[in-house]
This record gives C-alpha cells, structure tokens and sequence, in this order.
C-alpha cells in the first residue's frame, strides 16, 4: 500500500510518499475505504510540525477525513453500507493513504450532487459545526449567530447551513476578498475584523441587544469582546485558540446576561 510518510518534522517538504504495510482486513464494525481524496485540516498541518502527538491507537500517516469507495466490510456493519458504495468518512487519522480501515459509525454517504472529490473536505467541518453549534448550543431558527472566521472552512459550512434554517448569520473575516465569498454564501452581514470593531457592528445591527450564538476559532483575545456581542442566553462555543489560551475577563456580563461558554478541540 502506498501512503503519506511525516518523515520528520517541518514543512511540507517532508511529506514522502511510501510503500508502507498493507492494512489488515477491518474489524467488527469497521469497514475498508479505498481513499478517492482525502482532505487537509489544521491538525494535520501540525502533525507534520511535530506539534500534534498522534492519538494512542490512530493511523501513523495524517489525514482526519477523506472520500472514497467501500472495498470490504466487517462483521456486524449496519445493513446501509455495502461494498461498492460512494462514502466520505471522519478519520483518527490515515486518510493520506490508498486504504483506509473506519468505523462504521464514522461513514457519510456522499451526499447527491457533490463530487467524491470535493466530499473529503465535508465531513470534518460537518461534524464540527452540527456537533457544537446546534447540537451543544442549540442554535435555532429565527435567532442570530455570529461566525469567526467566516472564509474558514468551518466558517463557510456554518454560513450555508445556518441560512437554510432560518438564522441571521454575522461573519468576520480579514480582506474584502473573503468577506465577498461569505456575502455570497448568504451572510447577511460581513464584518472586516482589521478596520471594523465588531463588538459595535454586532450591537449596531441587532439594535444593541446582541447575537444568540457565537462560533469562535480565536479564545484569549477575543473572549471579552465576545462576551460583550451576546444577548440574553447567549452561548459562546470556543473551537479554537488561534488568539491565544490566556486573557483577563470581566465576567460581569456572565451574569447580568446568563451566558454560556462552551468549548471543543480535537487538538
């Protein structure tokens, strides 16, 4: 089999393409993926750094998601999946080899209409957002949801998948450039975090009671500023820490307002 080697640590110049040991047939609910494409996420970028220890058990070679097509299933797989079907998949990591081994559990069907190409960059963001924004902060329709990070792409599933509900979706972001390609996915207000505070756009256009929801990939330094953009019952879901892991908080706001603050990385 051959397969994506980190063959040390450092840039993507140290990314070898191997003949590695072949994979062994797959286990009690697990099924064999021949790999079509496999998508690039942040902590693979940082696997290759030597910044992300590999999971205990996970595949040795990066790659958190990928598409592909069912070669072979293991016992007591659910009867929806069958050899030959179309499939993309969440990953603990392998996705940057021909084979990969999943858990049933772990499979999507490539939804109609999409590539198997493009359906390896779905399921990571699909997760991600369904998971913390609607399942953790039951973001719902009619209310209001400010995303960081709106070019991102968790930031551009958010945007598609929140219109489609019935959300008034806000987004930052860093150039006209991106904050046109979030306009067009339907954000009804782009906000260009470098020349605009987005703590007064939000309370300009929410008549200064503030959004529902929050999605952000920044932490310390934007915690206060976030916590100042939510309304009443607002929730925050903090995925990332691009702004840092430490900040000094007034968390009067907390209380006067009864927010929440939640938080996921799979780093």
């Amino acid at each position: 089999m051959r397969a994506v080697v980190i063959a040390r640590a450092g840039g993507p110049e140290v990314l070898e393409e191997r003949d590695v040991e072949d994979l062994p047939a797959p286990g009690e609910g697990q099924v064999l993926v021949k790999v079509a494409a496999a998508g690039v996420n942040r902590a693979d970028t940082l696997q290759r750094q030597g910044l992300y220890p590999v999971p205990p058990g996970a595949s040795p070679f990066p790659g958190l998601e990928c598409s592909g097509t069912i070669l072979a299933l293991g016992a007591n797989v659910p009867s929806r999946w069958a050899v030959g079907d179309q499939v993309c998949a969440l990953l603990s990591g392998g996705g940057y080899a021909e084979k990969v081994v999943v858990p049933a559990g772990q499979l999507l069907p490539v939804p109609e209409g999409v590539s198997l190409t493009d359906a390896a960059g779905l399921t990571e963001v699909a997760c991600t957002v369904w998971s913390t924004v609607f399942m953790t902060s039951h973001l719902s329709p009619g209310e209001s949801f400010l995303i960081h990070g709106g070019s991102s792409g968790i930031g551009t599933f958010a945007i598609q998948i929140a219109k489609h509900l019935g959300i008034k979706v806000f987004v930052t972001a860093g150039s006209e450039e991106k904050l046109a390609a979030c306009k067009g996915l339907g954000a009804d207000l782009c906000i260009n975090y470098k020349t605009e505070d987005f703590v007064a756009r939000v309370k300009e256009e929410t008549n200064g009671k503030g959004v529902d929801v929050i999605l952000d990939n920044i932490g310390g330094l934007y915690l206060q500023r976030n916590l100042n953009s939510l309304g009443l019952d607002g929730r925050l879901f903090i995925i990332g820490f691009q702004g840092g892991t430490m900040t000094e908080v007034n968390l009067q706001p907390m209380l006067a307002r009864r927010l929440t603050i939640q938080g996921y990385i799979d780093l």
